[in-house]
Order: structure tokens, then C-alpha cells, then sequence
């Protein structure tokens, strides 16, 4: 079973490794406080309200609000902000929140490109046709509408409709390996002895119509 105290040591783990290979600059790592009978909340030190994420403004105001509150849990090489959220009531998980917030600019590469130039791990993140598009999944049963609100969805970009059916809850280690496979390509291949992460999984929530449409799967 999937357990809160699974879930704080995967996070454990996973900052501990970004911290050793040298992808994460900055982090927290996770707390797990008991906020109310029997419900554990697994987030970061010093969490703010959130809800800048969901308003109607420029997405560099909602970056630089998350970094410069520190709002976060991992802070990557490139800037990017990565936020892994999960609440529990007793052995249940009811919500999480997996969250990447890449960075608007590539400041720090601009300023000291000799650093980062030369070193094959840098190149995914320095190209300069990127672009950044914010990334999150959400386990959220309690507002389930099956297709328009699936119980775990995968938006993107913060367009306010877009719901990709999930096949179920995420871990933090799926998360991870999603995010460094798909955005730090080079870096993951360079250090894949170091990045063992761990196999569990939660089970499905996704109904069968919305198995139907185009939608992610782990196995």
C-alpha cells in the first residue's frame, strides 16, 4: 500500500538524489503535519496559499511569485520550480498536487554561458527554441465529472479546460522520471545508475469512457 509515510520518504529520496547529481540548486525538503483527525498533509516548509496558480495574470507574475516566496519544493539547475503535494485522510489518499513550473528565462544561462556551454548535460535546457510550458497533475475525487473533471487529470500550459485523463494517482517517482526523461534528456541518460526510483504505483481511478479517449497510463 501506498502510504503517506511512503510518499514522505519516496520525496525524501528523490531531493536527496536531485541535490547529489547536481540538478536541484535549491529545495525543501518534504513535511508531513497531521492537520486535522487523521489527515496528513505531505508538503514543503513554509507553503503558501497557492491559489496565484488558477489566476487570470502574465504566467512570469505566477513564477516569479512561487520563486520568490520560495513556494516550492525543488528549485532545478535551469529554474524551474517542481511542487509535489499530497493529502491523506487516514490511509487514503484524497488529493495531490504534482506540479512543474518552468522558468520564463534562461537568466542564469545567459549571464555565465561559458559554465553550462561546454557540458553535454546542460544541452536540453539551454536550446533556444524552447518553450516553457507549466505542467500538473491533479488527483482531486471530491469535484469528479467523468471526462470534463476526471479524478487525476494532466493539465497543460494553464488553459483552464485542459483535463488529460490519468489512469490513476501519481507517485513522486513517476512524477520525477516523467519530468527528467521528458526535460533533462541528457542529464537522466548521464546519471541513470544514480536515478533508481522506486516502482510503487496507486491504483486506477480512470472510468472506462474516459478510457476511450486519448489518456495516460502507467503500468
Amino acid at each position: 500500500m501506498t502510504t503517506y509515510q511512503v510518499i514522505h520518504k519516496e520525496i525524501n529520496t528523490i531531493t536527496q538524489k536531485l541535490i547529489e547529481i547536481g540538478l536541484s540548486v535549491k529545495q525543501k525538503f518534504p513535511s508531513c503535519l497531521c492537520i486535522s483527525k487523521d489527515c496528513y498533509e505531505i508538503a514543503y516548509p513554509g507553503m503558501q496559499d497557492l491559489s496565484i496558480v488558477l489566476k487570470n495574470i502574465n504566467y512570469k507574475e505566477i513564477y516569479n511569485e512561487l520563486d520568490k516566496g520560495e513556494n516550492y519544493n525543488i528549485k532545478m539547475i535551469d529554474g524551474a520550480l517542481i511542487q509535489l503535494l499530497y493529502t491523506y485522510q487516514k490511509s487514503e489518499l484524497i488529493s495531490h498536487r504534482l506540479a512543474f513550473f518552468p522558468s520564463p528565462s534562461l537568466e542564469m544561462f545567459q549571464n555565465e554561458p561559458e559554465l553550462y556551454e561546454d557540458d553535454e548535460i546542460y544541452a536540453d535546457i539551454i536550446a533556444k527554441n524552447i518553450l516553457p510550458v507549466p505542467i500538473r497533475f491533479d488527483y482531486d475525487p471530491d469535484n469528479y465529472k467523468e471526462i470534463d473533471h476526471p479524478k487525476c487529470h494532466l493539465t497543460l500550459g494553464q488553459f483552464k479546460n485542459c483535463r488529460i485523463p490519468v489512469c490513476s494517482p501519481i507517485t513522486p517517482s513517476t512524477f520525477i522520471s516523467f519530468i527528467l526523461r521528458s526535460f533533462y534528456n541528457t542529464a537522466f541518460r548521464e546519471f541513470t545508475s544514480e536515478l533508481t526510483f522506486s516502482s510503487n504505483l496507486f491504483s486506477e481511478t480512470i472510468s472506462i469512457t474516459e478510457k476511450k479517449l486519448l489518456h495516460i497510463a502507467i503500468y
